[in-house]
């Protein structure tokens, strides 16, 4: 039967894949704090698609906050889900047929096998290993909040993450910075940076629509017929690490 969370997540998955937004990065980008440059953004997002906003979400205001802070914090929802759904989907086909060859833990033992899925992966992983990634993205979060020069409700940027080598927040060196970690895009004009910034958009709306996709099949059996006798059911609860 399916629970209550992953209707949830089916159900909000469209709304927030086409809920309209732009990425941004260090370099200045428009904000699109209004509808009207969001209704403009989103030609150039998809042009066949066009806005998309059945709930009327971007009309709304959260937490008593003005629309301006509730547009931008949608769209630094849009933007963070999209990535964290790259990954996800990646990283779902990566350990569908990969078996890492190294030892896990210290006592020599063996990363998950292949023949479990994705999720089944994650159920065997040992209680240490589930510890240590939920503290490292729970860092992540945090210094993208405690970080940001501007808050992105605040008329700054949704979708930067702050740079690890200009915080005084971390107390020694750091090598690279999480994103851009080589500074690739300082060397690109703003039209490019641009156009890079709706692809991110566009490809994280398609691998939230793709990541649901192999998580919805897996709970109901053939309900995605593309994955069907591909992704392998899954009886346990999908969204318990969050």
């Amino acid at each position: 039967m399916l629970t209550t969370n992953l209707i949830a997540a089916v159900l909000m998955a469209p709304v927030l894949a086409f809920t309209g937004g732009l990425s941004s990065s260090r370099p200045a980008t428009s904000l699109c704090e209004t509808k009207g440059d969001l209704e403009a953004l989103a030609k150039k997002l998809n042009p066949s698609l066009g806005f998309f906003d059945p709930l009327g979400l971007v009309n709304d205001t959260f937490l008593l906050q003005s629309n301006e802070a509730t547009i931008g914090w949608l769209r630094h929802s849009e933007i963070k889900h999209g990535r964290v759904a790259m990954a996800a989907f990646v990283g779902y086909c990566v350990q569908s047929v990969y078996h890492f060859p190294w030892a896990l833990t210290l006592d020599r033992q063996s990363y998950p096998s292949v023949n479990l899925s994705p999720p089944e992966q994650w159920d065997a992983l040992p209680t240490a290993g589930k510890l240590q990634i939920l503290i490292f993205v729970g860092f992540l979060e945090f210094f993208s909040e405690a970080a940001q020069p501007v808050h992105y409700t605040k008329g700054g940027k949704p979708g930067e993450f702050p740079p690890f080598l200009e915080s005084k927040l971390i107390p020694h060196p750091v090598p690279l910075n999480l994103y851009d970690p080589f500074g690739q895009a300082a060397s690109m004009d703003d039209e490019k940076k641009a156009t890079r910034l709706r692809a991110e958009i566009n490809n994280g709306r398609l691998a939230m629509i793709g990541i649901m996709g192999f998580l919805t099949e897996q709970k109901i059996p053939g309900s995605v017929p593309l994955l069907t006798g591909i992704v392998k059911p899954y009886a346990g609860e999908v969204m318990s690490p969050f």
